[in-house]
């Protein structure tokens, strides 16, 4: 099988304070790293130090517990985390996921526009769903999501979120068919992008039934549009629509409970606004999680309520916790601040996970486990913890982290965009 682009050269590691760094081709930095592009917009850092109480309160009516009124006995630094080889050969994989159809399958996406499959452990040879005829790859452009239809076992419905020949955003539904080949296409949604940065790329299905959809700003650096605060884009955006209506001259349909929905100067689609590059979110019991991609100084982790829409997570008035434009004295009042953030000197892009609620290793039960793709490291925090936590260091490793995933029985994995590997996340 032949991928446009070469992911096949594994850079050699570097030290940079004390932590494994990697010298990256630049096609590769760029998937996810927050601020590669040459387009205009691109400049000096404007981030401050300061912090103030977010407007918008965590809403965790147990105070952080378990739901049983007692606090969840997570010991971070007591978690002594490996991770376990799965399989090689994949082509640039950037997502991984399952179908819910009790098969044990794992689906791997792959950057050049083919998903493959995992099963017991070996990878079938020949792609399960290949789109490389309507996919641009490289960069941070190619097949970027997948979400399986909550009734996939019955109803064989799957959407994929990609960027077409012309490198807009195409979001479009497939549907398994005989020997569960999928037919063509529907084609949901499609946005115009402005750069080629910044796409964002993840489904997946919320609690509420509803198809969630992560867009980044539209790329250029420092969101020279102003589309994270605007409301009449869907750029820098989290999305929710309902697959299984439409409406008037729409392939879908606007949930009734969508915060903007009947307002003429916004878009009934947007749930939640001021994202810059949010790369992977997950669902977690009534928990919504975000992974923001920071432009020169500062990664950030968000959570809020999983039925709260309208929440605004600041950018480009902020990045992460501080003032971005301007610099000092932006606008406060309103705007979310993470959970956790990190700075540009231990990492350069973010890359969401999960909370881990598998079996197998219960240590690692109720951590939120996401990682870095330039350092490699995997941090975590407490998923009923308090609304502002540091994270802790759970694995310095040597992968350029891509995407994380959970498998039926929600185990923890991790791909590897230049190995080509998927790895499990295991506990000693």
């Amino acid at each position: 099988m032949t991928v446009r682009g070469n992911y096949s050269i594994r850079p050699q590691p570097q030290t940079m304070r004390g932590r494994r760094w990697l010298a990256l081709w630049l096609p590769l930095l760029c998937l996810l790293a927050a601020a590669c592009s040459g387009a205009p917009g691109d400049g000096a850092s404007k981030g401050s130090e300061s912090r103030a109480r977010s407007a918008v309160e965590d809403d965790r009516p147990d105070g952080g517990s378990d739901g049983s009124g007692q606090r969840a006995p997570v010991d971070l630094d007591a978690i002594d985390v490996a991770l376990r080889p799965v399989v090689d050969g994949l082509e640039a994989p950037l997502g991984v996921t399952h179908a819910g159809d009790g098969s044990g399958r794992l689906f791997v996406v792959e950057q050049g526009g083919t998903v493959r499959i995992v099963r017991d452990g070996r990878l079938e040879p020949d792609p399960w769903l290949d789109l490389r005829d309507e996919t641009a790859p490289g960069g941070e452009q190619g097949l970027l999501g997948l979400a399986f239809h909550p009734g996939y076992e019955r109803n064989g419905r799957l959407f994929v979120n990609y960027t077409d020949l012309q490198g807009d955003t195409v979001v479009a539904e497939y549907r398994r068919g005989e020997g569960a080949a999928p037919a063509p296409e529907r084609v949901l949604l499609t946005i115009d992008q402005p750069f080629a940065n910044h796409n964002g790329g993840g489904l997946a299905f919320g609690p509420d039934g509803f198809l969630y959809i992560a867009t980044g700003d539209g790329g250029g650096g420092g969101d020279p549009e102003d589309n994270g605060q605007a409301l009449d884009t869907l750029l820098g955006k989290l999305l929710r629509i309902d697959v299984n209506a439409s409406g008037s001259g729409s392939s879908y349909g606007i949930p009734s409970g969508n915060p903007f929905s009947g307002r003429a100067e916004a878009r009934p689609e947007i749930w939640a606004y001021g994202l810059r590059n949010p790369w992977r979110f997950s669902f977690d019991r009534d928990k919504l999680w975000i992974a923001d991609v920071g432009q020169e100084d500062r990664e950030e982790i968000d959570r809020a309520p999983a039925r709260r829409g309208g929440i605004n997570y600041g950018w480009d008035d902020m990045e992460g916790a501080a003032c971005y434009e301007p610099a000092v004295g932006c606008r406060r009042e309103g705007r979310r601040l993470p959970l956790a953030e990190y700075s540009h000197d231990e990492g350069c892009s973010v890359t969401g996970g999960y909370v881990y609620r598998g079996r197998r290793y219960p240590d690692l039960g109720g951590a939120y486990v996401f990682g870095d793709y330039c350092s490699g490291t995997l941090w975590a925090v407490v998923a009923e913890g308090p609304p502002q936590q540091s994270p802790v260091e759970l694995l310095d490793t040597d992968h350029l982290v891509s995407s994380f995933g959970v498998d039926e029985e929600g185990e923890l994995y991790l791909t590897d965009i230049a190995a080509g590997r998927l790895l499990q996340v295991t506990a000693k």
